[in-house]
This record gives structure tokens, sequence and C-alpha cells, in this order.
């Protein structure tokens, strides 16, 4: 598990639904980071969906040399990881990440509820 220098309280976006971001800086710039959109399902948060970078964790993942990538989340386990954009400085993919899942967090949300067989969307 990455340790990361800032994490703010998550972001409610909607009843069920919120945006959790962490990062780290050095220098101005940003080593690691994590943007995921959660939704409360079963008594607890689980992912939704997650942009992450950490250049220096072993396995982790670049964003300034593979691009960025967003992860999809099904069932607790990683689903699918889509390619978003070829290599890209890190700051600017954090800011992508966070607008990317403010702007499609409905759709997003839809097929994770539909996957799950929550009967209740009124919340979105």
């Amino acid at each position: 598990m990455t340790d990361y220098e800032i994490t703010p309280p998550p972001e409610r976006l909607a009843d069920r639904v919120q945006l959790r971001t962490a990062f780290s800086t050095e220098r101005g710039e940003v080593p690691r980071f994590m943007v995921q959109l959660e939704y409360w399902l079963n008594d607890g948060w689980s992912e939704v969906v997650r942009y992450d970078h950490d250049q220096d964790a072993p396995g982790g993942h670049d964003v300034t040399e593979e691009g960025l990538h967003r992860d999809v989340y099904r069932d607790g386990e990683k689903y699918d990881t889509e390619e978003v954009s070829p290599p890209i400085p890190a700051k600017k993919a954090f800011n992508y990440a966070e607008e990317d899942l403010r702007e499609n967090v409905e759709r997003f949300i839809k097929r994770f509820v539909t996957w799950h067989g929550v009967k209740d969307r009124s919340d979105l």
C-alpha cells in the first residue's frame, strides 16, 4: 500500500458515491497519486474506477513512461484496465483523472450498479 503525504477526506458526489484522492509532491512534481470513484455497497465503500501513478513502487505505474490508464473494478477485484493516454506529465494526469471521474460519474456508476444488481439507483 502506498503512503501519500496528502489524503483529504473523500468528497461525496451523491448519496452513495464518493471521490477519494491522495497524492504526494516532491519539489513541485507528483511522484505518486491515486484518484478513485467509490460506491457504498454491502456496508462498505467499494472501488468503481481508479487512476493511479507511483513512479518508485515495484510494479507501480509510471504515467510519464507508460501513459495514463483507468482500472475498472467489479466484485471487489480489478476487472479491466483501459488505456487513456500516451505518456503524460503526472500533474496533468492527476488533473485529468479527477476531471474524468467527475464528468463520467453517472456512466461509471450505472455500469457498476448494473453489474452488482443494485435496485435503487435514485442517488444518481
